[in-house]
């Protein structure tokens, strides 16, 4: 047993958030943490790590265990981001210090000195053994392993910790606590500033840890991918499920129906022994003569019904958001056209030769990585920014709702009341009943803008969004900060919706669900992928093992065999006799031959890459997939040919 948790309590101010906590955590479990946003979460995190104490009941760690934490907030001071990491190895560098010390202590004694040299060389070995086996002669490795892991790029390790973005810092964070490699890990929301790769590294290191994980997340494919048991926070107490997110899922819905039936029939019961009770009581009280034996057993029978353990009322369904989509007007059948688009910040070059088409009703996914330069494209887009090269265009009546990856504003005075007001245009009624909508209920609708968490920051934006009625949404990370109620009403609201979506997103549940295609922008170009996530994901390996082959073909191309080097001289010689130089003007023809099937092959691909942008074709998914696979297949060939006839080129 790690952490063992009994009745736990705790209060912020007069507001009961943990009433009656209770779960016990074994060492080397992954366990994920989930519930409703402002449930507690966040709090229990705090109760564990020690930040916090508990007002009532006992939560025991075992003893000696080292707990290490991921905060929301990351602090660094103005040291380098490499020195920042440098601190999860303090002992070991401390002892690498002290070894240094040693050796130059060593070199400065005499001869005479043989005595002091023993205790020095005793001291040295010992602590050698020690610094050996933290792991010291791996400290560059490990944080050059982990940093790129997690896309923290060489240049930002000499950066001041405190010039980072928030998710920078965060990233930051993540990867000290990582290296640290505590016997607990406490996560809080670790994938919200990460891209897919990252993500994808993230859950690949802790399948592998071998240390006990609790980790706060809404990200439920990451759920899936990395966890093997849930506790749910919810009504201030904490329920367990041995089983990943999706067998949670079907479990608690089971649960629900079986605590519904249970009540069901215990209300029968307690109706029924009521009825009992005031019926003894009448015949008692109208009994000639009187009969006390009718009171008695009344009495009985009121004492085993309070007793009775009374089975709360499950609530089989919570208001979520209620986040309805809907557009003025549709758009005309090319929504968005970019042609050629590209973006240059001084010498970086964010991406080049971009092009793409969102026809009316599609939902498309724009993905890649930290830095690729998503946002920007939104940007350009929308109109905000200009590009350098190309054209991007909106289609006719097309009217855009933009929701911005952007924090909530430190200097917003309004309340949330008056801040819809005035993006809405409402008056105060109408206005409080639309905010209920989004669970601002009663005094909520007067708590200032500045002071709301992620979450109701993002659920007053998409309130807004919502009145606006635009036949186009463009949607930069929508998903962060919700949590997974709130996300299950937007993919569901998306789903209603009959206009066309735009959405950068790392969630790859919420990729599967509601996009139909995806924009990848990697290595400075934007690739089409007709499908979702998964589709994505198996294209892509595909596409790895195709150029792997090809490299691997073009490397063996190269490498003449025993018996061809030894048969290379005498086909010079005989060239030099004749003076024909057979040798060289066999490789020249079938150079020639390499070109025309190059020639062909690209002439093949134009053309099935123009037939997919046929608009006959744009709704026909199997048709689209079909070409899809057979100009995969021909990227792939020409690949082949690009290799075998730069060989021949160089012999």
């Amino acid at each position: 047993m790690m952490i063992q948790c009994q009745n736990v309590q705790k209060y912020h101010g007069a507001q009961l958030v943990l009433s009656n906590v209770s779960f016990t955590v074994r060492q080397g479990e992954r366990i994920g943490l989930i519930g409703r946003n402002g449930c507690g979460k966040t709090t229990l995190l705090r109760l564990l790590s020690g930040e916090e104490a508990p007002d009532s009941g006992q939560i025991a760690i075992r003893k000696g265990s080292v707990v290490g934490v991921l905060a929301q907030i990351q602090e660094g001071g103005e040291d380098t981001v490499y020195a920042v990491l440098q601190r999860s190895f303090a002992e070991p560098l401390a002892w690498q210090g002290r070894l240094r010390e040693l050796e130059r202590e060593m070199s400065a004694l005499g001869a005479d000195g043989e005595a002091r040299m023993s205790a020095l060389l005793r001291e040295y070995g010992s602590l050698q053994e020690k610094f050996e086996a933290a792991g010291g002669y791996e400290i560059e490795s490990a944080i050059q392993r982990v940093s790129s892991g997690l896309g923290i790029g060489g240049e930002q390790l000499g950066r001041a910790f405190s010039s980072l973005s928030g998710g920078e810092k965060t990233k930051v964070g993540l990867a000290a606590l990582l290296l640290l490699r505590p016997d607990v890990l406490l996560l809080d929301e670790p994938t919200n500033h990460l891209d897919m790769a990252a993500i994808e590294w993230l859950e690949q290191f802790l399948r592998d840890y071998d240390g006990t994980v609790l980790v706060i997340s809404h990200d439920r494919y990451f759920l899936d991918a990395v966890i093997a048991k849930i506790v749910e926070i919810e009504d201030g107490e904490a329920v367990a499920y041995h089983t990943d997110y999706t067998g949670y899922q079907a479990e608690k819905e089971a649960r629900l129906l079986q605590q519904f039936a249970d009540y069901q029939e215990q209300q029968k019961k307690i109706k029924k022994m009521q009825e009992s009770i005031k019926r003894l009581i009448e015949w008692g009280n109208n009994a000639h003569p009187p009969n006390p034996s009718f009171h008695r057993r009344a009495a009985s029978m009121q004492k085993a019904l309070d007793r009775m353990i009374k089975i709360k009322r499950p609530i089989l369904e919570r208001k979520a958001m209620d986040l309805q989509l809907e557009q003025q007007d549709r758009s005309g059948n090319r929504a968005l056209v970019l042609d050629g688009v590209g973006k240059r910040y001084g010498e970086r070059t964010l991406f080049t030769g971009v092009d793409g088409v969102l026809r009316y009703g599609e939902t498309t996914a724009l993905i890649g990585g930290n830095g690729a330069g998503k946002s920007t494209l939104l940007r350009i887009i929308l109109g905000l920014e200009q590009p350098d090269e190309g054209s991007c265009g909106l289609g006719s009546r097309t009217a855009v709702g933009y929701l911005a990856q952007e924090a909530v504003p430190e200097d917003a005075g309004q309340s949330v009341l008056s801040y819809f007001r005035e993006q809405a245009g409402m008056e105060e009624g109408e206005a409080r009943g639309q905010l209920a909508r989004f669970l601002f209920y009663g005094s909520d609708v007067f708590k200032s803008v500045a002071g709301l968490s992620g979450g109701e920051w993002t659920r007053l934006r998409f309130a807004v969004l919502m009145h606006r009625q635009p036949n186009l949404l463009i949607l930069d990370e929508p998903t962060n900060h919700l949590d997974i109620d709130s996300r299950e009403a937007l993919e569901e609201a998306l789903e209603e919706f009959p206009g066309t979506v735009l959405a950068v997103s790392h969630d790859r549940y919420f990729i599967n669900r509601c996009f139909g295609s995806i924009w990848a922008l990697e290595d400075r170009s934007l690739s089409v992928f007709p499908g979702n996530y998964e589709y994505f994901k198996e294209k892509r390996a595909s596409l790895g093992a195709a150029r792997a082959a090809a490299s691997e073909a073009k490397a063996s191309a190269g490498k003449p065999s025993p018996a061809g080097s030894m048969a290379l001289p005498e086909l010079k010689t005989r060239g030099a006799q004749s003076g024909t130089g057979s040798h060289r003007s066999r490789n020249a023809r079938s150079a020639a031959v390499w070109e025309s099937e190059i020639a062909e092959t690209e002439r093949q691909l134009h053309g099935i890459e123009a037939r997919m942008l046929d608009p006959q074709l744009s709704s026909d998914a199997a048709s689209l997939a079909e070409l899809d696979a057979e100009r995969e297949a021909l990227r792939s060939r020409l690949d082949a040919l690009y290799a075998a006839w730069l060989d021949s080129a160089g012999q």
